[in-house]
């Protein structure tokens, strides 16, 4: 077998596996987002909580009905925890720091405002009844959460009619 020097890659050793540089630190392409935003978000996805990183399991690589979920997305001057770009779904998880959080709100509003529906779950209910929480996500995604709804272990918040759209 031939060595390969001066190859791209570092030689791996114990099954690890190398991971090329994002096309943005490669200059391929110009970043769309500012490169303190890119930072933070690395920041948080480093920083997930147990909860993140179960639901993360469940949401990545397309593992959730085929839908496309990204980590700690930046909207505006907020970062959402998971998000579907394709149908415009925020999935975020809280920590009792965000009881009756009006904060929360107001971020909700935001997300609304830029046209995604906000779905927020406990910490505890991701890490317990992953499976609920997966199917209520995918609920939304299909259409089948149609209003605001709240309860004592969730919340959806329907983004708001784009011009155009009815509101009834």
């Amino acid at each position: 077998m031939a060595s390969q020097k001066g190859g791209s890659s570092p030689p791996q050793s114990g099954g690890e596996v190398a991971r090329a540089k994002p096309e943005t630190e490669r200059g391929a392409l110009p970043s769309r987002r500012s490169p303190e935003k890119i930072a933070r978000a690395r920041e948080l996805r480093r920083g997930d909580n147990m909860a993140e990183a179960v639901l993360w399991n469940e949401l990545k690589a397309k593992r959730l009905g085929g839908h496309k979920f990204v980590r700690q997305m930046p909207l505006g001057p907020y970062f959402a925890d998971f998000a579907c770009r394709g149908a415009k779904l925020v999935v975020e998880l809280d920590g009792s720091q965000h009881a009756e959080s009006c904060y929360d709100q107001v971020r909700d509003e935001f997300m609304r405002g830029e046209g995604y529906s906000v779905l927020r779950f406990w910490n505890f209910d991701a890490l317990k009844q992953t499976t609920v929480v997966c199917e209520t996500i995918l609920a939304a995604l299909d259409g089948r959460l149609a209003e605001d709804t709240a309860s004592v272990d969730m919340r959806f918040v329907m983004a708001k009619p784009s011009r155009g759209e009815s509101g009834s």
